[in-house]
C-alpha cells in the first residue's frame, strides 16, 4: 500500500513505526495470548503500559512533582465543561481570551456555568493576530483565565504566555501540545485532546496543579470532578486503553528522537519550509495570519480565488495529499504539520505549491 501524505487536522497523522507495532501487537500482546484492548485494565499487562505513559509524559514534558497528569475520556470538548466546575463552579467568574472558533466553543459552556469576562477579544481582526502578553490580565475575583495555545482553524499561536500572578492560568492545548519546551510551573491547569499531537482520538490528558484539586463543590458528581481520577491514577473508571497504549509508543518514539526540544526545532524548520514558499509567491499565496502569531502546527493560507483554492486541494488529493482544505467556517486551505509529520511530506507540499503558483499565477 502506497502510504498517503495526511495533512488533516485531526485526527491526524501517527508515526508509521507506531502504526506497524500496533499492528504487530495487537493480537498478541507481547506474548501474553492477548490483545491489550481486550484484557483487564486492572491486569499487571495493562499496568506497566497505563503507568509508562504517564512517567514519559511527565519526563518529555517536564512536569513538575506538585501537578498531577490525568488521562481521561470525552476529548478537550468534555474539559470545556470541566474545567469550570472544578475551578469556578455554579456562579463563579473566570476570564477568556476569544481568539478564534475554539476559544469561543469554551467560551460559550463556561457561560452556562458562571460569568465569563472576555479580557481579549481578536472578533475585530477576524481572529488573525493574538495580544502582547503584558496586556492580558486577570479581572478582580476571577478563578482562572483561560487561553487555547494554537487556534487549529485560524492558524494562530501564541508564543509566550501571559503572567496571570495568583490567578491560575488555564490553557487548551489540544494543537500544540509537545511540540515544544514550555514551563509548566506558568500554567494551573493544561488540557489536550490526544489525535492531533499525542495519539489517537478517545483520550484526553489533564495537567493540574494538585492545590487545585481542592476547589471542586461538593455536589461535584463523581467523574466530572479531578480529584476522583487523581485519587484512583487515571483508573477509576476503565480507561481508553488503545489510545493510551498508542500514546505511550510515540512517547517513546519522541524520547527515543531528543526530547521537545528535537520536535521544537523541527516543526519551526518544517512550517518555515511553507512559509517561505507563501511568501515567495506573496502575489498567488496569502497567509491572513500576523507574521508574529503564525502557527508551526496549522499552516492557513489562500490562492487568488475560491475556484483556485478547490482546484488546489484537488490537484494536491490526485497526487496523494490530503486533508488540506481549509475549515469550513474559514475556507481556503490549510495544512496541519504535527510531530508525526515527516519533514519529506512538507517538503512534497511545497513543491506542489510552487508549481501550482506557477500554473495558475
Amino acid at each position: 500500500m502506497a502510504r498517503k501524505i495526511n495533512f488533516y487536522a485531526g485526527p491526524s497523522v501517527l508515526p508509521v513505526e507506531v502504526l506497524e507495532e500496533l499492528g504487530k501487537e495487537m493480537v498478541d500482546f507481547k506474548g501474553s495470548g492477548l490483545s491489550l484492548v481486550e484484557t483487564s485494565h486492572r491486569s499487571a499487562i495493562y499496568d506497566e503500559v497505563h503507568n509508562n505513559a504517564l512517567s514519559l509524559f511527565r519526563e518529555l514534558l517536564k512536569v513538575p512533582e506538585n501537578y498531577r497528569i490525568l488521562f481521561l475520556q470525552g476529548g478537550a470538548t468534555l474539559q470545556f465543561t470541566m474545567v469550570p466546575m472544578n475551578l469556578m463552579g455554579n456562579g463563579g467568574t473566570c476570564d477568556f481570551t476569544n481568539t478564534g472558533a475554539w476559544a469561543k466553543k469554551a467560551m460559550a459552556d463556561a457561560k452556562k456555568i458562571g460569568r465569563v469576562n472576555v479580557v481579549y477579544d481578536g472578533s475585530a481582526e477576524n481572529f488573525m493576530t493574538l495580544p502582547d502578553v503584558s496586556t492580558v490580565k486577570p479581572t478582580a475575583g476571577s478563578s482562572y483565565l483561560h487561553i487555547t495555545s494554537n487556534e487549529t482553524i485560524g492558524g494562530v499561536q501564541w508564543k509566550e504566555f501571559p503572567d496571570t500572578g495568583d490567578v491560575p492560568l488555564v490553557a487548551d492545548m489540544s494543537s500544540d501540545i509537545l511540540c515544544r519546551p514550555l514551563d509548566v510551573n506558568q500554567f494551573g491547569l493544561i488540557y489536550a485532546g490526544a489525535q492531533k499531537n499525542i495519539g489517537p482520538s478517545g483520550l484526553a490528558v489533564v495537567i493540574i496543579r494538585e492545590d487545585l484539586l481542592e476547589r471542586q463543590a461538593d455536589n461535584l458528581t463523581a467523574y466530572m470532578a479531578y480529584k476522583t481520577h487523581a485519587g484512583e491514577d487515571s483508573l477509576y473508571n476503565t480507561p481508553g486503553v488503545f489510545p493510551i497504549w498508542a500514546t505511550e509508543l510515540v512517547l517513546k518514539r519522541m524520547k527515543r528522537l531528543g526530547g521537545l526540544e528535537y520536535f521544537d526545532k523541527i516543526n519551526k524548520e518544517k512550517a518555515e519550509v511553507l512559509y517561505q514558499v507563501v511568501a515567495q509567491y506573496g502575489d498567488f499565496y496569502k497567509c491572513p495570519v500576523d507574521p508574529r502569531y503564525r502557527s508551526v502546527m496549522n499552516v492557513v493560507f489562500t490562492t487568488p480565488s475560491e475556484e483556485l483554492d478547490k482546484a488546489f486541494v484537488s490537484g494536491a488529493t490526485a497526487k496523494g495529499m490530503l486533508g488540506l482544505k481549509g475549515h469550513r467556517s474559514v475556507g481556503g486551505c490549510r495544512a496541519s504539520i504535527y510531530n508525526a509529520m515527516p519533514r519529506e511530506g512538507v517538503e512534497a507540499l511545497a513543491a506542489y505549491m510552487e508549481d501550482f503558483a506557477r500554473e495558475n499565477g
